[in-house]
Formats: structure tokens, sequence, C-alpha cells
């Protein structure tokens, strides 16, 4: 498996990693420049050049797959008889220097109702390095066409087409933060519900009026909900210094609010 395939497993099955670069070569070493090793706590796929040198590039970087997130660093490692060696002495003469650049695992984003307010607010999180999961029961707004407009960014789009959109939960990664804007009250409070239920959530966002929201909140009470959990839920969302009822205008007011807790939580 090459370095690209590997990194691209890595994501799929959301496991963190590092990416390991031969990035200065002086002198006599096993690898030229540019090769590279992709590192998981339980895998490792490529090669930098064996024996020490590999075994100490493997170990830096597992403890910094323990300490993601991080920033890129470097380190220089000498391949002579008179270097310090942790795992045996490499003797080629030369020197090497690593770049170590950290594979965290991308947040996760599922938009249930893919109406007006929900494909402007896939517009705008599709720009962004995520997992976006995007869930309707009406199947003719999942249609290729229609999200052809998220094509072009950096998000992994997921698509779920479910008459029973309550299911999808289960099926999204664990610690996805969840936004439920369906086109019916009654879908959206069983989302709501069934979200309450589902222990590997991350945030809940419900959006709608404080009216709705009191409303539901005495249904989860209803519901047998304590209200510790019912808290979890959000609502209304969005960011309060953006005002305007316009579809982009609220989609951009949530994606602000939502991205601000995203990166909070991954600075921690």
């Amino acid at each position: 498996m090459n370095w690209v395939s590997a990194v691209q497993q890595l994501r799929r099955e959301r496991r963190p990693g590092v990416l390991v670069t031969i990035t200065d070569v002086r002198g006599h070493a096993p690898r030229d420049a540019g090769a590279k090793m992709v590192v998981s706590q339980s895998s490792v796929s490529g090669t930098i050049g064996g024996g020490n040198l590999e075994e100490t590039a493997l170990l830096r970087a597992r403890e910094m797959v323990d300490a993601l997130p991080a920033e890129p660093w470097s380190m220089t490692v000498p391949l002579t008889d008179k270097a310090r060696s942790e795992h045996g002495r490499q003797c080629c003469g030369g020197e090497v220097t690593l770049l170590f650049e950290p594979l965290p695992v991308v947040p996760s984003v599922a938009i249930f109702g893919m109406g007006h307010v929900g494909l402007e607010l896939a517009r705008i999180l599709a720009r962004h390095d995520l997992d976006l999961h995007l869930v309707d029961s009406r199947q003719s707004y999942l249609a290729d066409d229609r999200l052809a407009c998220l094509e072009d960014g950096p998000a992994q789009v997921v698509v779920h087409h479910s008459p029973v959109p309550e299911l999808a939960l289960g099926e999204v990664p664990s610690g996805t933060h969840v936004l439920i804007l369906t086109h019916d009250h009654a879908e959206d409070f069983a989302l709501c519900d069934a979200a309450l239920r589902t222990a590997h959530l991350g945030t809940i966002g419900l959006i709608g009026s404080a009216a709705k929201w009191r409303r539901f909140q005495q249904g989860l009470r209803v519901e047998g909900h304590p209200e510790s959990e019912i808290a979890r839920i959000q609502s209304p969302i969005g960011s309060p210094e953006i005002s305007g009822k316009e579809p982009a205008v609220i989609a951009l007011s949530v994606a602000a609010d939502l991205l601000r807790t995203v990166r909070v939580g991954a600075s921690q």
C-alpha cells in the first residue's frame, strides 16, 4: 500500500496517525529524501530505511499520536557508529532529517434535513476538512444533481436516505455533532428523542423558535428524559450576532457557531 492509500485508509477508519517523511539527507543513508512512512498505534505502512532510524521514528510518531492534536515537528538522526542509538547502530555515515506531520481524526457532522437551510449549511461545511453526513427522508432532496455543489470541497460527504431518519443516528461515527432541521416538527421531535438515547453522539442542535423548544422540552419530559439529558440539546442554534431569516444567513449563523464548537473541542 502506498502512503496516499494508507492515509486515506486511516481517514476512512477514523484512526489518528502520523506521516513521517525524510526531508533532507546528508551523506549516505538507507533511503533518499522524500521517502515516507504512515504510522498509527496499530499499523505501519511504508519504510524510511529500517534499523535505529525507523524504530526511533516509530516511537516518536506513536508518542505524537497519543498527544494529538499537535503541530508538525522535525528531528535529525545521525547514522554513524559514534551516534547515540536506542535500537541498534547504523553506520551508513550520513544524517537524515525527518518531518512528523499529524493525521488527526477529522470532526464529524450530521445534518438531518436537506431543505433550503440544510443545503446552504452543507455548502458551507463542505469547504472544511470534516466528515459530513447528510440525512433526509425524502430521496429527491439527496439527488446527485442537487448535491453537486458540494463536490469541490475537502469534506468527505456521506449521504443517508432514511425513511426513518432516527436510524441514521446509529450509523454516524462516535462524537458526531448532530444538527436537526427537517421539514417536519414531528420528525424533529423523534430525532431529538432518539438522539438523547444514542450515547455516542457529540453535540445536538435543533433549529427553531423558543416556543418550539418549550413544546419539545415538555414532550421530552413526557418521554422520560431527565432535565440533565434534555439540556444536551441546544435550541435555538446559531451565532446570535448573525441575524436574518434568509436560508443562507441562517446557515452561516449555524455554521459559525458549530465550527467554533468543533475547534474548541479539537484543542482540548
